[in-house]
This record gives structure tokens, sequence and C-alpha cells, in this order.
């Protein structure tokens, strides 16, 4: 009889104390749960071994990149139904540590290992990567090339024609993607105050975007600065077709050895998580030693939300095993407080938050639109990570679980002279 589904359903909520919310489909054909709701396909055993000896959400994710692990339904939604389980149990909500005392949960975690059946764990997929956390200068570089040198055909087909990979700023849900794209790079712009002649540095350049709609629609020279080797060959030929070259200089170099300052602007668009809790003051004071007095810097950062005890922080085990190697979020009163201590005047504060999801679902639908293309220019591993990823993160900016937020900050000099407007905001 054909019940390993049911077996399962049984298992999983005695372990978590809680209903399934989404159906399971097993390996023998068998599935079990509400019939409405999207289902957990567990195409075979070796999906149980990959949970067992890895309980929780690296267990999942090392699954679902393997494709041991699959959804049959909307993943918004099946991710949406899961959130509870993954991401948001509270104190209250049963650890496995504390299951594991009851004498029920222990039958049920042998009756998990009798239907994985005895075999060793499976190797982690080979798109793993181990994360160490040292910001080091060497360390950073591997972690970079990491996420961005997956070569810039496959980031193309994600982003689309504007190649920015950060959050878009959306006069409307029904606008185009390069249209947000270029009003979040003007929006920088003008927060910067751009005028013909000056210097502009941007951190974490990524594929010249920014360099280029600053060159081109403001007048400024532009030093564009970057860990990745692909994608400085992408924004130097860029910048090239454009004619832009005699304003725009793009380097392989780390924020810690540009020496050529003073800038009159510095932009840091989706960089600074990338800097780490550690190197995050230094970071500021070697941006605000950049600048001129008077200087304006834009950081464009995701946030998480702050928690009650910060010694408690972790960063998400499969955004540091497969996106964002030593990536960290930091709160947002955090960060304005490290800009500040390094010297920053920091003037305006802009949270974007629902900018994101509306971004991150249109990257989804690009890439679900060219999936087999996708798969051929990565793999089949990696293809199976950015989709998981990019919708899990749609839905954490929706729920309010991370935001982003625009930072604007001035290299005040002593006698108070900002150079900011009285008002620089109009509000709708």
């Amino acid at each position: 009889m054909a019940d390993a589904a049911l077996r399962l359903k049984s298992l999983i909520e005695q372990l978590l104390g809680v209903p399934l919310p989404v159906g399971i489909r097993a390996w023998d054909g068998s599935e079990a749960g509400p019939p409405e709701a999207p289902a957990l396909v567990v195409h075979n055993r070796r999906a149980l071994r990959r949970l067992l000896w890895k309980p929780g959400e690296l267990g999942l994710a090392r699954a679902w990149v393997a494709g041991d692990l699959d959804i049959d339904g909307d993943l918004y939604t099946a991710l949406d139904l899961m959130a509870g389980l993954i991401w948001e149990r509270g104190d209250d909500a049963r650890t496995l540590a504390q299951a594991i005392r009851d004498p029920e949960v222990r039958a049920a975690v042998r009756g998990l290992v009798r239907m994985a059946g005895p075999y060793p764990p499976p190797a982690p997929p080979r798109e793993e990567v181990r994360a160490r956390h040292l910001h080091t200068r060497r360390s950073d570089k591997r972690a970079i090339s990491h996420h961005y040198d997956v070569g810039n055909d496959f980031y193309e087909l994600v982003l689309g024609p504007s190649m920015v990979y950060s959050c878009a700023y959306w006069d409307s849900p029904d606008g185009t993607l390069e249209d947000a794209q270029r009003e979040k790079l003007e929006l920088v712009c003008r927060k910067l105050g751009l005028t013909p002649g000056q210097r502009l540095l941007d951190v974490g350049c990524g594929w010249g975007s920014m360099a280029v709609h600053a060159a081109r629609e403001h007048g400024v020279s532009v030093v564009g600065i970057t860990l990745s080797q692909e994608q400085a060959a992408y924004a130097r030929k860029r910048v090239a077709d454009e004619g832009l070259a005699d304003r725009v200089e793009i380097r392989v170099q780390d924020y810690r050895d540009v020496a050529d300052g003073p800038y009159d602007a510095i932009s840091s668009i989706g960089m600074a998580e990338h800097v780490g809790a550690e190197q995050y003051l230094e970071y500021a004071r070697v941006l605000h030693t950049l600048l001129k007095p008077g200087g304006r810097l834009l950081n464009h950062q995701i946030a998480r939300r702050p928690q009650r005890d910060e010694s408690t922080y972790s960063v998400d085990p499969f955004i540091d095993a497969y996106v964002f190697p030593d990536g960290e979020l930091a709160p947002i009163g955090s960060t304005v407080t490290q800009l500040e201590r390094a010297g920053f005047e920091v003037r305006d504060v802009e949270s974007i938050r629902e900018h994101y999801a509306l971004t991150l679902r249109r990257w989804v639908a690009n890439l679900e639109a060219e999936w087999a293309r996708a798969r051929r220019l990565t793999s089949f591993g990696r293809a199976r990570v950015w989709r998981l990823y990019m919708a899990a993160s749609a839905l954490a900016f929706e729920r309010n679980r991370i935001g982003v937020n625009q930072v604007l900050a001035v290299r005040t000099p002593q006698d108070g002279a900002s150079g900011m407007p009285l008002r620089s905001r109009t509000w709708n």
C-alpha cells in the first residue's frame, strides 16, 4: 500500500507540534494533506536523509537545490504557508531540542529514520559554500566572486536590460522594471545633488549602470569599483559602447584601497550588506575620509528587524551557504549609528521596502520565463537557488521581515554648512 505521504505528514506534525499547512506527495505516488494547498513533492528518500542529518532550513535548502524536494503549486503561496514553520516560530513554539524529550516525538524520529533508509548523509550540493565571516580583502573577494561571477548572460536574463541588481523605484506596480530601475538611479543622483564636473565614487558598481547613468545624465566623472572580474569586464564594455570612457573608470578594487579622494559624492547601492558588522565602522570611516567637506553619501542597504537580544543574531543558513556567503544584515538604527560615529551627519532615511518586493517578483518572473535557458547558462542547482532565494525574499519584504533603506548622509564641515536645501522632500 502506498502510504509514505500520510506517514510523513504524521511524523512531521509530531515533530513540529503543529498541523502541516501544505500537502505532501511522496516518491511512492501517495498524497496527504489539504487538497487545495500547494504540495511538497518528496521525490526520494534522500530528501529525508538530508533533513535528518541537517534539521531545519539548511536541510530543506539542500534537498531543494539538489532537486530531491519540490513544490507543486504556487511557490509564493507555499513559502507563505510554511513561513511560520521555517522563519517565524516564536519563543513559545516547540524547538526540536524540546520536542525530542517527548517519547512520541522520539518515536516519530525513529520512524523517519526507518523511512529514510540506513545510508550515510548525502553530500551537500556543489553550489554550497562554507562562509567564514572573516571580511578580509581575500575572503570578501572570494564571497563576491561566488555570487556575482555566475555569468553575465545569466544576470542579463534575470535582471533585464537595465542590469541593475538592487531595489527599483516604482511609480506603480504596473510599470516596467526598466523604467523603475531608471527612476531609482535618477533618485540617487538627485539625492546626491550631482552637477556637471563633479567626481562620484560608486562603491560596488556592479555592471556599471549607476556609473553610466550619472556620467551620461548628470555630466559627472565616475570611478566605479567592484571585486568581481566579470562585472568589471561587462561594465567597461558598456562604458565604451556609451562613449563615456573619458568620464568613467571601472576598477577591480576593494573600497579599503581607494586612495585618490576626495570625491564630491559617493553612492553605495546594495554593497554594504557584504561589509560585515565588525567592519562596518571602518567602511563608514573610509567613505567619510574619501569625501570632500560638504560631500554626500547615499547608502542603499537591506536591513533586518532588530532583536531583543542582538547577541543571538545569526545569518540565515540558506543565504549564507548558497547566496551571499559572509553577508550580514543590520537593523537600520545600527547603520545610522555607525555612520554618525564615523563623522557623518545623517540627513534623510527613506524606506522603500515594498519597492523591493515588486522588484524581486519581476526578477522571478524573468527567471521562470526563461527557465530552460537559465539552467543552461549556470547549473540546475544554481538556478533553483536563485528561484527560491528571490521568491522567499519577496515575501520577506512584503511581510516586513526585512526592509531596505536609502540613507543620505553628509560630511558636514565644522561650520555646520551642510549644503542641503531647507526642504529636500516633497510628500505626496
